[in-house]
């Protein structure tokens, strides 16, 4: 079949014609790699390749779009992929392609969803649940909590803030389920707690 027209779509996009009536989306590398012109000649294993390749092409654009907007953890990103349309092994390659780029680290993105949820005053049951629900494997778990620090702080300036009488055992149970609901352990709450009224019998 021939190739009878190529025509930009959109800026790094072409759509490009062939004598059968047919029309492929394909991106600028594309057409470029596989040395397209019009009145080009393909066979039925050239087509498929360059059809096959312009799929790729136009999936690894789309995954850039989506990381230049925000980042994604493996799992996350090939989910989204699919789900605007791309087919498992299309989704799959954009995946491996970005990884062996550096542009995809899902090591590099629990540190950041650690460190994005300390810093707002979530304790670590709540970064697990978040990590978990991003597709990030428990291996990476450990050192992306570690980055955390020991959180008292923002226990204790959780407690400063919520907590008015120390001897209100209502309070102090609805307090707690608070912290225990953001994340925090009964030990490390007990903990907070302890302090908490060690400070207030000094002040009285």
């Amino acid at each position: 079949m021939l190739v009878t027209a190529i025509r930009q779509s959109s800026p790094g996009k072409y759509l490009v014609s062939f004598s059968n009536g047919e029309e492929l989306r394909s991106t600028l590398a594309a057409v470029t790699d596989a040395r397209l012109y019009v009145g080009m000649e393909l066979d039925d294993q050239a087509f498929e390749e360059f059809k096959r390749d312009s799929s790729k092409a136009l999936g690894r654009d789309k995954a850039l779009e989506m990381l230049a907007h925000r980042p994604y953890s493996c799992r996350e990103l090939k989910d989204k992929l699919l789900k605007k349309g791309l087919g498992e092994e299309s989704a799959e390659d954009c995946v491996q392609w970005l990884l062996e780029r550096g542009f995809l680290d899902d090591g590099e993105y629990a540190g950041a969803v650690a460190r994005h949820y300390a810093a707002k005053g979530y304790g670590p049951g709540r970064v697990k649940s978040e990590l978990r629900r991003r597709g990030v494997g428990r291996e990476l778990w450990d050192e992306s909590l570690a980055e955390m620090g020991e959180g008292t702080e923002k226990l204790d300036a959780f407690l400063a803030r919520r907590l008015s009488d120390p001897n209100d055992r209502d309070q102090v149970r609805k307090v707690s389920a608070a912290l225990f609901r953001r994340g925090y352990s009964w030990e490390d709450i007990r903990a907070a707690l302890r302090r908490f009224d060690a400070e207030a019998e000094i002040e009285d």
